[in-house]
Order: structure tokens, then sequence, then C-alpha cells
């Protein structure tokens, strides 16, 4: 009796459906199933609703550069957007190899990653992120040649560099409340900056608050990313700004990132920008946001205000562009 009641629960056993696992490193577990990758999975992992925080700084640096030079230098500008873009591109596929290869997007809330899903080999994302980012480097080293600004590779070097170990490297300071200070001053300062000088060799006034605004608006997007995957990241241990501070002070400075760009706003339209009240319609848009992140049931509406901001951010470049080339 004894033997065969050992038996029979050794077969039960053997015969039980198996659980799946769902964390740790995709690269080592199987390849979940779930049909073939599309070309849409694809530009789905490139997370194009964050596009417009790449295009945003590009083109207020635009705009602060015809501050100086009325010119339009729409050659060096359109690689700058190259840059920009590519960048961006590269460092969505790196965040995705990175993330998914540490099992933190095994739960993730907003859309699917191509590692974490198992579909794709973390081989073929990190290989798809250097690639981007190689294209970036010719389109930043176009830009060198054109301008004879050779000091300037630092600055792409560092860019890279920074793209990469946000969510990469044995220490990424993406997990350790460091994101929102690094977005600020890549996506604000130095792609605004840097955009301007190029152009014009000049640093105006209207380039630096044009770099606060846009880098506040990013920082803005990274907070709705983090606060909707804030029980996620406490769980697998990513020690972002909102987990340390928690739920209720990251609505708080969400609020204060996305509204101190429409007090920039003011700033311009006193400084002889009239037009620049025009960018106070973005409002429109950021109400709502503000709304969201203040009155959000579920993680995934969350997504409905990053996207709201992403937006915003380009809306809000686009008429002050207006306003610094109408004076």
């Amino acid at each position: 009796m004894a033997g065969t009641s050992k038996k029979s629960r050794t077969s039960s056993r053997k015969h039980a459906p198996q659980k799946r696992q769902t964390s740790g490193n995709p690269a080592k577990r199987p390849v979940i199933e779930a049909g073939p990758v599309t070309f849409g999975d694809w530009v789905g992992a490139a997370r194009l609703r964050t596009l417009p925080l790449a295009v945003a700084p590009v083109i207020l640096g635009t705009g602060a550069a015809q501050v100086t030079d009325p010119h339009l230098h729409w050659v060096i500008a359109l690689a700058c957007l190259a840059v920009a873009v590519l960048l961006q591109i590269g460092v969505n596929f790196a965040n995705d190899y990175s993330d998914g290869i540490r099992g933190t997007d095994a739960h993730r809330v907003g859309p699917a990653r191509l590692t974490a899903s198992g579909r794709v080999s973390p081989k073929q994302v990190l290989n798809t992120a250097l690639v981007f980012f190689a294209l970036a480097a010719v389109a930043g080293l176009a830009i060198v040649i054109r301008t004879q600004q050779w000091w300037m590779l630092i600055v792409g070097a560092a860019c890279i560099v920074a793209a990469w170990f946000y969510t990469g490297g044995k220490r990424p300071y993406g997990y350790n409340a460091m994101g929102e200070l690094f977005v600020f001053v890549f996506f604000g300062l130095v792609a605004v900056l840097g955009t301007t000088w190029v152009q014009s060799f000049a640093l105006p006034l209207e380039a630096w608050l044009a770099a606060v605004a846009a880098g506040l608006f990013a920082c803005a997007v990274l907070l709705a990313n983090n606060l909707r995957d804030i029980d996620q990241d406490r769980a697998v241990g990513k020690r972002t700004l909102t987990v340390l501070v928690g739920k209720r002070a990251t609505q708080v400075v969400y609020t204060l990132f996305v509204i101190v760009p429409f007090l920039i706003t003011v700033v311009f339209a006193l400084l002889l920008y009239p037009v620049a009240w025009l960018s106070m319609l973005v409002l429109l848009a950021i109400i709502p946001a503000i709304l969201i992140v203040w009155t959000y049931r579920t993680p995934r509406e969350l997504i409905i205000a990053l996207s709201l901001t992403s937006l915003s951010s380009v809306g809000y470049a686009a008429l002050m562009y207006w306003a610094l080339v109408a004076a």
C-alpha cells in the first residue's frame, strides 16, 4: 500500500501541469510561443510615443538659433533631428534588452517588450539597439564635420554612454533614482543647447529657457511611466525616484514639471515674443494629463497621460518656435 501510494503520487506529479515561469533571465528560460514576431511588434518596441521628446528639443533649439542667426540651417537642423530620433529609438531597444534580461519586464502594465516576451532573442534586440546608436553616431559625425566643432564628439559619445547605462551595465542609473536627472540633462540641456550651438555658435537666454522647458517635459513623461510601473518596480527592486518618494509626491512633482514650461512661456512673452502666449493652448492637453495622474484607478490609464504629455512637448515646441522666428 505504501509503495503503491508513493508510486501514485510520483505519477501524479509527473503528469501534473507545469507552472510557467514568468521571471528571471529571458536569455536562460524557454521561449514562450506566441506567434511569429511581426513588423508591428518591432515598431511597438521602438516606442513611438516617446519620439516627440526627441523632436521637441530640436525644434526649440533651432528656434533659439534663429534668434541670433535668422537664416535657417535646415541641413544641420535635420541632422540634429536624425541624431535625436535615432538615439531615442536606440535607447528604447537598449532598455528592452537590459530590462528583459534582468526580468524586470516580466509583468509589465504597458506594451509588451520583445526580450521579456521571449519571442525575440536578447542578442537580436541588442544588435538592433547598437545599429540605431551607430546610425546616430554617423549623423552626429556629419554635423561635426560640417561645423568643424570637433569637441562635440565628446558630447556625442557621452550621449551614447548615457543612453546605454540608463538600464544597462551592472549599476544602471535608471535603477537608482537618477533617471530624471539624466533625462533633464540630455533631453533638455544637451539636446536644445547642442542644436542651437551647431547652427548659430551662440547660446542666447532663449536657448537656456527652452532647454529647461524641454527637459521638464521629458522628466514628466518619465514620472508618468514610472508611476504606472511603481508596484512592479518596487517588487523587482528597481529603485526609481517614484519608488523612493511614493505615489503622492510623484503626482506633485509631475504637476510642477508640466506647469513650469508655461511659466517660461510668460517669460518669453515678456521678452518681446508675444506669439509665445499661443503655447498656452497646449494646456488643453496637459490639464487632462494632470487629472489622469491624480485620479487614475488602474496603472493602464497612465499610458494616456504619458502620451498626452509627450505630444504636448512637441506642440509646445512648435508654438514656441513660431514665437521665436516671428519676433
